[in-house]
């Protein structure tokens, strides 16, 4: 029956039985582990257990503990879990509705509060949604009916460009954070400390969020509400334009939304926790994606010759002619990806810091040095080696998924095209070149899949706690 975001350790004090129990999606970090001497212990963050336990695992989300029978059980069984394919009718206002609610629900706040703002489609429709509620409230009569929006990126970078304009188009408080390349670079070792990955991605997008989220705290604010969670549900990211099938769509999307808390959720609430903020994330309201799930995925491929782009589903849903909730080209913008948004030199920027650092020996012998999840690019090497010194051991690094990925997806979607074997990057512009912008003194890759590269424009886009038993 509970709904929301949280991770515990429940003690019966009358017989020390206890239960451990984490969200449905795994919105809130929680991590298991074991000594040597029989002891089960429960924390927040890794570096927690990494002195005292042998072995520890990232707690799976919607699963609790009972030490009474000792195993881990699924507590969290919605009907797409099991991947079949479902089959319900199209309905946008059924869609629009259930993410108000959801949006809604995550205003229960008495504190001063705001919304991450990168001017694509889902943190834009998140703010929309949030100050069309907020002037008949009793916080925005506490707080002034203003809503304050957040947005960062290196001068002149797609997210602030756009987010500024959904602002202005809005009527919020906009907070324009910049920063260099330098400074996420000077931050990187941090990042990887706080945030417990290696995984490349992950890292590239947490740096700007780390430095905005401290930005943020220093003004007082002490909750935000964040965008995460559409793509994975609906199909945004660039390489679904490869999806076979109906069927395979589903699946993936499946896979993704399981595979959350491994990669933005983690980085959503590591990278604001860091300096105690809270994020909160409408579009993983367990309601809102049993109706988002319970779609036929038909209605979710992306299909040219109908006019249909990524996230169509969602578009649709708030495109109202009479009350419009965004400008048309902002709710039909193309999707960025976060670390690709705030500023295309930044990602650039880190790979040459690791040339800098990582040797081509270094390569030749990075499997024998890693033989798990052995990095494949001097980024991804450089990126672990900060890893292991903080996390050395081999269950630390068993936390992290691994296997090939394009433009964030799973290993299996990469079997959707042959080409893409060859260009393992995560990077939604580097794998698939659709954005123009960022090739606008190269020529675009000549392996680059022409239907991708005419693409019409889609919409662009703390402390731990311990338990010992």
């Amino acid at each position: 029956m509970l709904d929301g975001m949280f991770s515990f350790v429940l003690l019966d004090t009358r017989d020390k039985s206890f239960i451990a129990a984490r969200d449905a999606i795994g919105i809130c970090p929680l991590y298991m582990g074991w000594g040597l001497d029989g002891s089960v212990w429960f924390s927040s963050e890794m570096k927690a257990l990494s002195d005292d336990c042998e072995r520890f695992i990232s707690f799976p989300p919607g699963h609790l503990y009972s030490s009474k029978t000792g195993g881990l059980r699924r507590w969290y069984n919605p009907p797409w879990f099991s991947e079949s394919i479902p089959s319900a009718p199209y309905d946008p206002l059924l869609i629009r509705e259930s993410f108000e609610k959801a949006v809604i629900k995550r205003l229960m706040t008495d504190v001063p509060f705001g919304v991450l703002l990168s001017g694509g489609l889902d943190s834009s429709l998140v703010a929309s949604v949030v100050s069309r509620h907020l002037a008949e409230t009793k916080v925005a009569r506490q707080w002034g009916n203003k809503l304050h929006t957040f947005c960062i990126g290196l001068k002149g970078s797609p997210d602030l460009k756009a987010a500024k304009e959904v602002a202005d188009y809005l009527g919020t408080v906009h907070h324009e954070l910049h920063f260099t390349v330098q400074e996420g670079i000077d931050a990187l070792e941090e990042v990887i400390y706080h945030i417990e990955t290696y995984d490349v991605t992950t890292i590239r997008a947490s740096t700007p969020m780390f430095l905005m989220s401290r930005k943020i705290k220093s003004l007082g604010v002490k909750m935000v509400l964040s965008g995460e969670g559409s793509d994975e549900i609906f199909g945004g990211y660039l390489y679904f334009h490869k999806a076979p099938n109906k069927k395979e769509l589903h699946e993936e999307t499946c896979r993704k939304i399981k595979a959350l808390h491994l990669y933005d959720c983690l980085r959503a609430n590591k990278a604001t926790s860091a300096w105690g903020l809270e994020a909160r994330v409408p579009f993983l309201d367990k309601n809102f994606i049993n109706v988002a799930m319970d779609l036929d995925p038909e209605c979710k491929m992306i299909r040219r010759d109908l006019g249909r782009m990524e996230k169509w589903v969602l578009r649709n849903a708030f495109d109202d002619e009479k009350k419009p909730y965004l400008p048309k080209h902002i709710l039909y913008r193309q999707k960025e990806q976060f670390s690709d948004g705030v500023g295309y030199s930044w990602i650039d920027g880190l790979k040459d810091h690791a040339n800098a650092h990582v040797s081509d020996s270094m390569m030749t012998n990075a499997s024998f040095v890693y033989p798990e999840n052995t990095p494949t690019t001097k980024e991804a090497y450089y990126y672990r080696t900060v890893f292991e010194k903080f996390y050395p051991k081999n269950a630390a690094r068993l936390t992290v998924p691994g296997g090939p990925s394009v433009a964030c997806s799973t290993a299996k979607a990469v079997e959707w095209d042959a080409a893409w074997s060859k260009l393992l990057d995560p990077s939604g512009r580097a794998a698939l070149g659709v954005h123009d912008a960022a090739y606008e003194e190269e020529k675009a890759p000549a392996s680059v899949d022409p239907v991708l590269e005419n693409a019409f424009h889609p919409p662009a886009h703390g402390e731990s706690t311990l338990v010992k038993s």
